[in-house]
């Protein structure tokens, strides 16, 4: 139920001056609560690099410059296609249209902190039909001029104001998340394709190799030397590597594929043809601080909900009070367009109305009560979203540490794979050794050089999941332009024999 008390179409008097002075002085009250950040732990340093000093409240720093991260590869292919995937990409053009849509909103809201002014007109002729009546037609105009105004006397408007900017940051962070992702993802398939372009290369010299020893052991079977089965376990390893180079080709043509759709084209009209790779692993500087952590965009994103959500409290208690409304009003009628304009004809009116809710059963309580729960939840997501950042950038660095060791054991293990291969297939052609021996060395010496390769572009893809881990990289911000990281730029070693 609600108490309404209103008083309109009243001649000049001090009430309604007075009621717009008091809403003039009441509009800066509010009685949302004042939003202070959710505080959450944050280590100085990393667990993985051994530094950790202590602990920061953490404070979302998405404005900082993340650079243009991908040059750290130093890929000029892989440069053009990430500038074509910030324009063309439409997952990124979907965001853009999102944080369009939130600033609109935000204009709107403000809007309604302001007077609306109306114009209405209307012009009408009437007679009689028919009958004795003499009668002649007659006009009737009418013209009005109209403003209501909702003063913000309790700061609700104002918080739905705050609240959509809030979510228009958020969305503004949510675009920034979009490129990340989209030039992450781009960078990721873009690897994989040149480590399946690599791998292709070393199956061809592999079947060629592959192909001399079958024609050797058929010479040795014709000439009487060699057994059959010598003959048919050459012929299975020559196969087994051509069918390994056409699922090859398959797989590099889905990451062909999955870059085309991040760039915006259909497959069909997409190509990339293939070039040498040098699997350039960008070095993570010592004492990087995880300070550097706070640009990520979820985590801004997430801080800004939870600034939305407090706004939302306020807007909830703001109904407890009452709802002031003002309106004005000048009109003029009369039955000739140039009698409107004339003073005689014209009316006036000033209205003033509140209302209050009386009985609403616990509504409002209640409404407040879910505000405050739902602020709750978000401070719990954003506390979540930061801890998630945390183990997603240690998981990395333990990835990066990891398989920088392991690169240099796969890199021994290959070249003795290769040794071992040449010298039994010499053996083999001294009688010394059976071609089963030749055969095993061979499957272990290719598995030795895929391996390696494969762990090079693992090193790459986890150089890029760290980068998106900390918010888009670690030079911009903190190292001016990232000269001063290392990188290691070991390309794929070619095998150190091939059967001949």
């Amino acid at each position: 139920m609600n108490a309404l008390l209103s008083f309109s179409s009243f001649r000049a008097s001090r009430f309604p001056l007075s009621a717009l002075a008091l809403a003039a002085v009441l509009a800066g009250c509010s009685v949302g609560p004042r939003y202070e950040q959710p505080t959450t732990a944050a280590s100085v340093n990393w667990k993985e690099q051994k530094t950790a000093e202590g602990w920061l409240p953490a404070a979302p720093a998405d404005a900082l410059d993340r650079g243009e991260w991908w040059k750290l590869f130093g890929d000029a292919t892989l440069d053009e296609l990430a500038g074509r995937v910030q324009v063309s990409n439409q997952n990124i053009a979907a965001a853009v249209a999102n944080y369009s849509q939130a600033q609109a909103l935000v204009r709107g809201e403000r809007a309604a902190l302001f007077p609306s002014v109306s114009l209405d007109g209307s012009g009408k002729r009437s007679g009689t039909v028919g009958g004795s009546s003499t009668s002649s037609p007659s006009n009737a105009f009418s013209a009005t001029l109209g403003a209501s105004w909702t003063p913000d006397v309790w700061g609700r408007l104002r918080e739905a104001v705050s609240s959509a900017q809030a979510n228009a940051q958020a969305s503004e962070a949510d675009l920034a998340a979009a490129r990340l992702s989209a030039i992450g993802d781009l960078a990721t398939n873009y690897f994989s394709l040149r480590e399946a372009d690599t791998e292709i290369v070393l199956l061809d010299e592999t079947i060629q190799g592959y192909q001399r020893a079958f024609e050797i052991t058929s010479n040795r079977y014709q000439a009487g030397i060699a057994a059959q089965t010598d003959v048919l376990q050459a012929q299975t390893q020559l196969v087994n590597a051509k069918a390994e180079r056409v699922g090859l080709q398959r797989t590099r043509a889905t990451y062909e594929h999955a870059i085309a759709a991040l760039l915006g084209v259909a497959p069909a009209d997409f190509s990339l043809p293939a070039a040498q790779w040098t699997p350039v692993v960008p070095g993570v500087p010592l004492g990087v601080p995880s300070t550097l952590l706070q640009r990520r965009p979820d985590i801004a994103a997430a801080e800004r909900t939870v600034a939305a959500a407090n706004s939302q409290i306020g807007i909830a208690r703001a109904a407890y009070f009452p709802n002031i409304g003002l309106t004005a009003s000048v009109g003029s009628s009369a039955s000739r367009v140039k009698d409107l304009f004339s003073s005689a004809n014209s009316l006036w009116s000033l209205g003033f109305s509140v209302a209050q809710v009386v009985f609403d059963a616990g509504a409002i309580a209640a409404n407040v009560d879910s505000a405050k729960a739902s602020y709750e939840s978000s401070v719990a997501r954003y506390r979540q979203t930061v801890l998630t950042a945390f183990q997603a950038v240690e998981d990395q660095l333990t990835a990066s540490a990891t398989l920088a060791e392991q690169e240099g054991f796969r890199r021994e293990a290959s070249a003795a794979a290769d040794k071992t291969e040449q010298q039994l297939l010499n053996r083999y052609r001294a009688a010394q050794v059976s071609y089963t021996d030749v055969v095993t060395a061979q499957a272990a010496a290719l598995s030795a050089r895929r391996t390696l390769v494969q762990l090079q572009v693992s090193r790459q893809t986890t150089a890029i999941a760290l980068i998106q881990a900390m918010g888009g990289g670690w030079q911009a911000g903190w190292m001016g332009d990232g000269n001063n990281a290392k990188a290691d730029a070991a390309a794929p070693q070619p095998a150190a024999s091939r059967t001949q």
